[in-house]
């Protein structure tokens, strides 16, 4: 398993060109091309903003996340791009068979190809992001904002753990992906992104039960990084998540090439 993980550096250019192919297949015979990076994080803003400004007005009264719809942004644009990935990620190596079957070509650039796609989609977002946090005048600490790609990093390790084990997966279980769907549902709610983490008591099963949810600690950190006041309080979890999230992109990795074998004949 580590020496098929190390010849990964060996095909960073096949990476980046499947990269780059997928960047650009996306957004192929489409008016705007790769404007659509931009637009649709604003749009998604724009919705948000109109929906809780006079839809849902009470889920914005607390003060200490006003404006709202930007206290969701800072969660849900980390989100899409964890959603998308294993989303793509779970039916990659089916729709790629053509490619899986070559003797010489490592299956498991797929759905890495997977979420850095979806992690470039994410960083195209961000200049929408900076410019609403300067429009709403959202003090940021530069000390606090060298976290942030810490955040991305831990976030691209467990992603990619997930993509790895989820496209293997639905190789031999194909309604993984259709279950995958309405767990992301369920998993989004259950993350503190359309509410503030401190609604919950941490002493209640609420509180304890968010915890154990992995994206929870990402998305708290993103928010304290560029939407609240203060110091980083959630840097301990951040990093506990950092180690827990090397392990299990090992794990996903073992599950991967354990079952590396039977992709060729299963799709």
């Amino acid at each position: 398993m580590l020496r098929n993980l190390r010849t990964l550096i060996r095909y960073r250019g096949l990476i980046q060109s499947l990269v780059a192919r997928e960047l650009k297949a996306r957004y192929r015979g489409s008016v705007l091309g790769f404007f659509w990076s931009f637009i649709n994080p604003l749009l998604l803003l724009l919705v948000y903003s109109f929906v809780f400004t006079y839809v849902l007005q009470d889920a914005a009264k607390d003060e200490r996340v006003t404006p709202f719809a930007l206290f969701m942004f800072c969660g849900i644009l980390p989100w899409t791009w964890f959603s998308s990935s294993l989303l793509e990620a779970s039916g990659i190596l089916i729709s790629g068979g053509n490619l899986i079957k070559k003797v010489l070509f490592p299956a498991e650039i797929l759905p890495i190809v997977a979420v850095l796609s979806n992690m470039v989609h994410f960083l195209f977002g961000l200049p929408v992001l900076a410019a609403f946090l300067l429009w709403y005048q959202r003090p940021i600490d530069i000390g606090e904002l060298l976290l942030f790609p810490l955040a991305v990093a831990i976030q691209l390790v467990l992603t990619t753990g997930f993509a790895l084990l989820l496209s293997a997966l639905t190789v031999h279980f194909r309604d993984l992906r259709d279950i995958l769907s309405n767990l992301l549902t369920l998993w989004f709610f259950a993350t503190p992104i359309i509410y503030p983490y401190f609604l919950l008591p941490e002493d209640r099963w609420q509180g304890q039960l968010l915890k154990l949810n992995p994206f929870t600690h990402l998305a708290i950190t993103y928010q304290e990084i560029l939407f609240f006041e203060g110091p980083v309080g959630h840097l301990k979890w951040l990093l506990v998540l950092g180690a827990m999230s090397v392990g299990f992109f090992f794990f996903g990795y073992f599950i991967f090439d354990r079952l590396r074998d039977t992709f060729a004949e299963e799709v």
